[in-house]
């Protein structure tokens, strides 16, 4: 309600009382948005200072202010020494002139995110504050009094739609008459409440910084959470200027950081459940290990070439069916089962730790939440954004050209387009790593990273497999060739289009394409 026309009557009154007669010594800007005009005499300086910031325009008048030397810009300069005459307060507007002598006037247009002030020589616009906004140099000074007829006879003839007579008793009025369920009440009495009520903003005894809805406003009438409660307007704006900056900067920040902590909250939920989903899974089914040993205590059952047999579990006493490489003997079938074991419990003791981890960042990000909550003056505030600095991503970060996914220790990173497909293989992959792609079709490229001249596993190279038929037209086949190539033998040469390179030298696997990962970057 701050920028409303019966706060601006007030205002218009106490402020002519205040500075009539007296010089517009300065007029300056120190931000784009803001505006210090300030009358004299010297010993008696009086600031009005207009802040016109899109998302929060108001007037506030401080008792001192201290100009900077620098960043600092004189405005409006062919004011500057004249004296005030008069304040002219447009009927039904939230607008009002200060007229000084030589037929000069200041418009202060206060209509929210297209607040202006505007100045005036013999009634025409010679020169706007937010220059954003050149129709106001359009504005006329006599034209812009707006008479209503507001009699008890035009609200009938409205059948009580008291918006078409009073437009300027502004949303928090409105918010108001809708809590007390007008609507509901009968014409007279719908329009005995208006009238006790337009006269109470109209005479106004004291002037209150108000919380309504959750939201602070500057208010004419006794509603709501009362925060500060002031006899003049001129102080009670003042005040609510104060209070809603403090408040809306407390406002923001608390949402700028929890919304940075509740994203980090999430993920380590989103993790910690799809890690412990993918632990139960593997849990729930017999250990390479296990299967190994069955595998061992049972050779003389095992058919050579099989793909499959079933044998007795000794572990559970059921039978159960176990998987074969047919061109692999049951004895390297074994092998190639400890081998996965192995690092099936690299993989479980990593997936363990990362959950530990994820639960200890999700502990701490509840905790600052909490401690954010709290937080009720900007010390704790400053404090807090101290803290808890905005974490930027780089540069470098931002242009990352492939996702990035772990298995057993190893780094897996899949392109993401033609082009970044190109800057994976070409910048990014060594000569030793592995180089993998999806045969005969379109799809991304994938590096398997070496890990210190380590021989990749096999289920590992798999892995990278899945990915790559994943990331590919054969994304939803069955089963998919993929090459498999160290990066040394894949060259591009020029003029081949984007994505496209040779290999020289290729072998190719069976895999299923799969996303296999978890908690993926």
């Amino acid at each position: 309600m701050h920028n409303n026309y019966y706060v601006f009557q007030q205002l218009s009154a106490e402020l002519e009382a205040k500075i009539s007669n007296t010089t517009l010594s300065a007029c300056f800007s120190q931000s784009k948005d803001e505006l210090i005009l300030t009358f004299g005499p010297a010993e008696e300086e009086f600031y009005l200072k207009a802040s016109l910031l899109p998302e929060f325009s108001c007037l506030s008048f401080p008792n001192q202010f201290a100009r900077t030397k620098s960043n600092s810009i004189d405005l409006f300069t062919d004011f500057t020494g004249k004296k005030v005459q008069s304040i002219e307060q447009f009927i039904n507007e939230r607008c009002f002139a200060i007229h000084f002598e030589e037929d000069y006037s200041l418009l202060f247009k206060m209509h929210g995110n297209r607040s202006n002030v505007v100045g005036f020589k013999a009634n025409k616009a010679i020169k706007l504050f937010r220059n954003s906004f050149p129709q106001d140099m359009e504005l006329d000074l006599k034209e812009l009094h707006r008479p209503i007829d507001q009699s008890r006879e035009a609200f009938l003839n409205f059948d009580g739609n008291y918006q078409k007579l009073f437009p300027t008793f502004g949303k928090l009025i409105k918010e108001y008459l809708s809590s007390i369920q007008l609507e509901k009440k009968t014409l007279e009495e719908q329009w005995e409440i208006i009238s006790l009520l337009e006269s109470d903003i109209k005479n106004p005894t004291q002037f209150y910084t108000i919380v309504w809805n959750d939201e602070i406003h500057f208010s004419l009438i006794k509603i709501g959470e009362i925060l500060k409660e002031e006899k003049s307007c001129l102080e009670g704006i003042t005040q609510f200027y104060y209070t809603y900056s403090k408040e809306n900067f407390i406002r923001k920040e608390k949402k700028r950081l929890s919304k940075q902590l509740e994203k980090q909250r999430n993920q380590a939920i989103n993790y910690i459940k799809k890690s412990n989903q993918k632990l139960e899974e593997v849990l729930e089914k017999p250990g390479y290990n296990q299967l190994a040993d069955i595998l061992m205590a049972n050779m003389h059952q095992i058919p050579s070439h099989a793909k499959e047999v079933e044998l007795f579990n000794f572990y559970t006493n059921e039978n159960i069916k176990i998987a074969l490489k047919s061109h692999l003997s049951p004895q390297k079938n074994a092998e190639n089962l400890y081998r996965k074991s192995k690092n099936q419990k690299i993989e479980l003791e990593q997936l363990e730790a990362s959950i530990k981890q994820k639960e200890q960042e999700l502990k701490e990000a509840e905790e600052k939440l909490t401690e954010i909550a709290d937080a009720e003056d900007i010390k704790s505030i400053k404090k807090l954004i101290k803290q808890n600095p905005v974490k930027e991503r780089s540069q470098v970060e931002l242009k990352v050209p492939y996702k990035k996914f772990e298995y057993s220790g190893f780094t897996i990173l899949v392109g993401k387009g033609a082009r970044e497909n190109d800057e994976l293989t070409l910048k990014y992959a060594k000569k030793n790593d592995l180089w993998l792609h999806a045969k005969d079709v379109t799809g991304s490229h994938v590096v398997l990273k070496q890990q210190s001249s380590k021989p990749f596993p096999q289920d590992v190279v798999e892995k990278a497999a899945q990915a790559a038929a994943f990331y590919s037209k054969r994304k939803s086949d069955s089963l998919s060739p993929v090459i498999v190539t160290p990066k040394k033998f894949v060259r591009k040469p020029k003029g081949l289009p984007p994505g496209m390179v040779h290999v020289d030298k290729e072998d190719t696997i069976l895999v299923k394409p799969e996303a296999w990962w978890v908690g993926a970057t």
